[in-house]
């Protein structure tokens, strides 16, 4: 905070304390631990979370990720007081009906999660750098040189080992931090036992507005260095998984924040004793006989926070990838016990060259200290308009309330924000071009995404279509099961008219597979599945929508894949025979035309194709071996016997289980048309398709076979 300016008297010393102190009861305390913490998804914190707990409320998401039946799912009952609330009502339908705002919701939901991945990268250099600059006062005429070298070397060695502190490290992180509050707390009582508690007067507020009083302009450029009192607090909220929301309330009020007011009460003691010792004031005002112990702890929190935010980023970008916000990437999950906790090797190698270039750009706190109060800052002012929203739009409170919080806050953090803004020229606009890099990554993507999802809706088949095809090409159905994976969820995507057109032959079975991601965190294993027929009973088609949550696990193997699939199909059709069992009594007098004779014939290879039926009759095992071109017809109306159709249906699953399943999956190109404008051409055919051919699809997650596997290509201009 007096890295600009010099210190002329204890006045300013303790407005600068009196700033601290209500920043840090205002901000970390007051909006975070107490109010923000409550706006949680299931347990789950971050910028995603309230965005995901939003669209899950409103239809708000520019690419649907919820269908009406995905209501009735577990995770979607929301305990919520009074849902028909006029207010809330109106919020939701001016939410829903507006373009405009969804897509400054998307706007502001990408801009505060390039923020926090920016703040991810400050976080290790800010910290590490700060941690190791102690060796100035524990060693006279250490160069700057060697604590630039000290820190790189600290965080090659840390994020090499992020991967195996996510799971195994991590239960030493709890004494570790309990000890360095300690160290917090003790050092600053010693320095008030010592210095006198003249300190404490800077808890009058006063003293805020006699330091803006002398020097308004020192006063205000100060604010961005104290906002780094509170730093941190975001990944509070973001790291929420891991811990209940009151263990992380009492364990702030009764360790955390006593041990920070006493420390920087102990600091502003030894400053007004000592005025010109302001650069490494906390260095020098540890007791000489315990410096380097000190010293060490100080540099393992240093380690344990920057590991803190690289960890929340993980789950960040976990959640913006399950959002269609972030490209598909490899997420390693490092404990069987806890999803929550996951490695994404190209994040944290890419943060590492990021934590190492903001060092060796800058080699000085003062100047990442500029950048980091922007990040968190950033993602500050995104975390209150959205809780906000929620306020308005789920906790239904008194809009007195709503409006004390949003005006309160807002009115602070754009404050800190331009006093932020003014020291761009000394670092924040590394930090400004950054994270506009990231930004535009993830505004490309889901717009690149947004476009294929509308170019597949308009290109899907119609079932009347697609009954027509069968008979017109002769469709071979060859034994097996066929999964036909694509990104709708509802008609017949476009990719299998195609391949049936080019390669008239399918399984005896088609699914279409649709693996959505719904705004939840969890999706039970037993709502995993939802399945529905496509066309009548006769074409043994379905469509089945695999269901995940935004914390789920997805690298199933394929075998499990398909034997939970296989076993999900079995239980909807012994569920459906059930009920059309119980309705049958009331559809004995239905104007429904008794069904007509249908022909089958059978290849030598077993291999069945229709003459004169869509694409497969009713499946009859038989033991007398037909012979070829002969004809079969039905002695009884297979559809309303429904315990015998039951189990001809249960053996004809089986009998395609056995023979194996291929996935028939989408891989489509799309382009901007040749009338479209230069910057959609440019971010279509270069931006967005080198993205997509560098990351993961949500199929491959799987690691099928390629001997299981066919991919169609087709070029879609949009």
């Amino acid at each position: 905070m007096f890295n600009k300016y010099p210190i002329h008297g204890e006045e300013d010393i303790l407005g600068a304390l009196s700033l601290v102190l209500y920043t840090l009861i205002l901000m970390p305390l007051v909006k975070y631990v107490l109010v923000v913490l409550w706006a949680n998804d299931d347990g789950e914190g971050g910028i995603f979370a309230l965005y995901s707990l939003i669209c899950r409320n409103a239809k708000v998401s520019l690419i649907p990720n919820q269908v009406h039946s995905e209501k009735r799912m577990s995770s979607f009952r929301l305990k919520l007081p009074t849902p028909e609330l006029e207010r809330s009502i109106k919020v939701k339908e001016r939410l829903e009906s507006s373009l405009l705002l969804k897509k400054l919701l998307l706007g502001l939901v990408l801009y505060g999660t390039s923020m926090f991945i920016s703040n991810g990268v400050i976080t290790p250099a800010m910290s590490v750098l700060s941690a190791v600059s102690g060796l100035k006062v524990g060693i006279r005429n250490t160069s700057q040189d060697v604590v630039v070298m000290i820190s790189v070397a600290l965080l090659v060695i840390l994020f090499s080992l992020q991967r195996y502190a996510t799971s195994k490290v991590g239960f030493a992180l709890g004494p570790s931090l309990l000890v360095w509050f300690c160290c917090l707390g003790g050092i600053g009582l010693y320095n008030l036992s010592l210095y006198g508690p003249t300190a404490f007067k800077a808890f009058n507020p006063l003293y805020i507005i006699y330091y803006f009083g002398r020097n308004p302009f020192q006063a205000w450029l100060s604010l961005g260095g104290c906002l780094l009192c509170a730093t941190g607090s975001e990944a509070i909220f973001s790291n929420l998984c891991y811990f209940p929301v009151r263990y992380v309330q009492y364990m702030f009020v009764l360790l955390v924040l006593p041990c920070l007011v006493l420390a920087y009460l102990g600091q502003a003691a030894f400053l007004i004793a000592n005025p010109k010792s302001s650069e490494q004031v906390f260095f020098s005002s540890i007791p000489s006989g315990v410096f380097w112990p000190v010293f060490l702890v100080a540099n393992l929190a240093a380690l344990i926070a920057s590991r803190t935010m690289t960890v929340a980023i993980f789950q960040c970008l976990k959640q913006s990838i399950a959002l269609g916000c972030f490209p598909r990437l490899k997420i390693v999950h490092t404990s069987r016990k806890f999803m929550a906790k996951i490695y994404i090797p190209v994040v944290n190698w890419f943060l590492l060259a990021s934590c190492l270039g903001f060092i060796v750009l800058f080699r000085n706190i003062h100047d990442v200290g500029n950048a980091y109060a922007i990040a968190e800052l950033g993602v500050m002012i995104m975390a209150t308009v959205y809780v906000t929203i929620i306020m308005l739009l789920i906790w239904e409170f008194n809009i007195v309330k709503v409006l004390s919080f949003f005006i309160t806050f807002l009115f602070l953090e754009l404050i800190f924000f331009s006093s932020a803004l003014s020291s761009v020229g000394d670092g924040g606009w590394a930090l400004l071009i950054f994270a506009s890099v990231l930004l535009m990554i993830m505004f490309i993507w889901n717009y690149g995404s947004k476009l294929k999802y509308d170019s597949e809706v308009k290109q899907k088949l119609s079932k009347d279509l697609m009954r027509k095809l069968g008979p017109n090409l002769g469709t071979i159905r060859a034994p097996g099961l066929g999964l036909v994976c694509s990104d709708i969820v509802k008609g017949v995507p476009a990719i299998f008219g195609h391949f049936l057109t080019s390669l008239p032959a399918i399984h005896s079975i088609i699914v279409f597979v649709c693996i959505r991601n719904v705004p939840v965190p969890v999706v039970h294993q037993s709502e995993r599945f939802l399945f529905q027929r496509v066309c009548s009973r006769s074409y043994h088609m379905f469509r089945c929508i695999a269901r995940y949550g935004y914390k789920d696990k997805k690298q199933e193997h394929h075998s499990v894949f398909e034997r939970l699939l296989i076993e999900g199909l079995e239980k909807y059709i012994q569920r459906e025979a059930v009920e059309l069992s119980l309705q049958s009594e009331d559809d004995v007098d239905s104007d429904e035309e008794p069904p007509t004779p249908m022909k089958i014939i059978t290849a030598p290879n077993g291999s069945l194709y229709s003459l004169d039926v869509p694409l497969l009759a009713d499946y009859a095992p038989s033991t007398q071996v037909i012979p070829e071109a002969s004809c079969s017809t039905p002695l009884h109306d297979p559809v309303l016997d429904y315990a015998q159709n039951l189990e001809l249906e249960l053996a004809f699953i089986k009998q395609s289980k056995q023979s194996g399943a291929v996935y028939l999956i989408d891989n489509p190109i799309i382009k901007a048309r040749k009338d479209s404008w230069f910057f959609k051409k440019l971010m279509i055919n270069y931006f967005f398709a080198f993205l997509r051919n560098n990351c993961r699809r949500a199929i491959m997650l799987m690691s099928i076979p390629h001997s299981n596997m066919m991919q169609v290509r087709m070029t879609s201009y949009v």
